[in-house]
Order: structure tokens, then C-alpha cells, then sequence
């Protein structure tokens, strides 16, 4: 996995031994979606411009007080099982709500033998504190890993049908 950053944008990658689909799945199905990372049941209202996008929290987070709806956004773009592009905001955090919409790109390729590239490219203008949470510089105040947390779990759940943790 590699992470390159500047100022307001990260780009973290990761190569899977899966296909596109099943990549594309996991991040648009809530059969999938609360199989690793943080969990959290996603919800698109489709996949057109505009269509609304939400993760309603898991069990757990509701239990610690979360709201229901935890991350929020619509989308921007998307050619399944190549392309998503979304508004994406921390709904769950009253600080990082305020900072607004950021924008989140998946890019997934097939690289034959290597497995399915994946990339998320994150800009993070103006959202300062949702920059440092998602890059895992808040890890070490119990805050978690960030998206390369995200996609280690991800690749390890595709690959081994196990997650990192739990």
C-alpha cells in the first residue's frame, strides 16, 4: 500500500487479488460495506449524478452514541465497476460535519496478474480535521487508521475472507 499526500489531497493505493466487481460490490453494498473498516451500512439512492449516498452506523457505533447516519454525500460520477466519484462528508463528528463536503474518487483497474488496483483519492480542501482523521494521524488517540486502515482490512477480507481486526 502507498500513501502520497499534498497540501489538501491523499492518494492512497492498494492492489487486490480480486476482480473489479468484487471490489465495486464491497464498496457499494451493505452486505459488504460493514464487513471491514469501521462498518457502517451504505445506502445509495442510486448511481445517477445527484443521487443521494449515506452510511448508517453499525450496531457498535450506535451503542457509543452515534447517530444513525454517519458519512453523507451524493454522487458525482459513476461507471461501475471502474469509477465512483461522491460528495463525502463525517456526519458522525459535529467538528468535521461543519468542515463540509469533501470529495472522494475510487478508481479501480484491472492489472491482470497483479490483481485490481485500487485507488481513493480524497480532497480535502477546507476539512483540516477530516484531512488528519482519514490520513491515520489521529491513530494514535483512538481514532483509527484512516482509509489506509480501510483498504489493509479490505484487501485482507477479499483476499483471506478474514478481516485485520476482530
Amino acid at each position: 500500500m502507498s500513501t502520497m499526500t499534498t497540501e489538501t489531497t491523499q492518494i492512497h493505493s492498494v492492489y487486490i487479488r480480486t476482480t473489479p466487481q468484487a471490489i465495486w460490490d464491497a464498496i457499494t453494498t451493505p452486505e459488504w460495506s460493514n464487513r471491514y473498516g469501521y462498518g457502517g451500512y451504505v445506502e445509495f439512492d442510486g448511481l445517477e449524478p445527484g443521487d443521494g449516498f449515506r452510511v448508517h452506523a453499525s450496531e457498535e457505533f450506535l451503542e457509543s452514541g452515534a447517530p444513525d447516519v454517519i458519512v453523507d454525500g451524493e454522487v458525482v460520477e459513476a461507471d461501475p465497476p471502474r469509477r465512483l466519484v461522491q460528495t463525502w462528508r463525517m456526519a458522525m463528528d459535529p467538528g468535521m460535519k461543519e468542515e463540509g463536503f469533501t470529495r472522494l474518487t475510487y478508481e479501480i483497474e484491472e492489472k491482470g496478474d497483479q490483481g485490481t488496483k485500487l485507488t481513493i483519492v480524497h480532497e480535502l480542501e477546507k476539512a483540516p480535521n477530516l484531512y488528519a482523521l482519514v490520513g491515520g494521524r489521529l491513530e494514535d488517540t483512538g481514532a483509527g487508521g484512516g482509509w489506509a486502515w480501510v483498504l489493509s482490512d479490505l484487501k485482507s477480507l477479499l483476499e483471506t475472507g478474514s478481516r485485520l481486526a476482530g
